[in-house]
């Protein structure tokens, strides 16, 4: 068993745990609620995040509702956040290793949020969902031409 502290590989990051936490359950929401691949532009901050997304279509009000609303039921639900360290070859079907940077090492450690969410991550987390705190969705930016769907949030607690 390895040591959750362990550092396998550079981070030049500093993250709010629960904003951090957040931007994980909302790429998985947006990947189920539109088929859509998780954000590869993000910038998560204490006070505001900013996240985008590659969609077909510009979601409509109702839809922005039902993100919101998916958010914080499943912050409510209180889902562990686990970790847990696997060799590139013991990666599960449907994790993604395509944004490591090449020189990552051959160790990946997986960030679980119950059976809801897992990818490869070496940031701070929360320990559970209901650490977040409650998911505010500040405003959204639709770019019809390159089709990007930008969702500005907070978490408060």
């Amino acid at each position: 068993m390895m040591d959750k502290d362990l550092v396998l590989n550079a981070h030049n990051k500093e993250e709010f745990p629960p904003a951090h936490t957040a931007e994980h359950l909302l790429n998985q929401t947006m990947v189920r609620m539109f088929g859509c691949e998780r954000s590869g532009n993000a910038h998560i901050e204490r006070k505001k995040s900013k996240i985008s997304y590659v969609l077909d279509h510009k979601p409509t009000r109702k839809e922005e509702k039902a993100i919101e609303d998916k958010m914080n039921e499943l912050i409510a639900e209180d889902m562990p956040v686990t970790f847990e360290f696997v060799g590139r070859d013991d990666i599960p079907g449907g994790v993604s290793l395509d944004r490591l940077p090449s020189d990552a090492s051959d160790t990946i450690r997986l960030v679980r949020i119950g059976d809801y969410d897992v990818c490869p991550c070496i940031g701070k987390h929360v320990r559970s969902t209901a650490q977040i705190g409650r998911f505010e969705m500040l405003g959204t930016n639709w770019d019809e031409l390159s089709h990007t769907f930008r969702i500005r949030y907070k978490v408060v607690q």
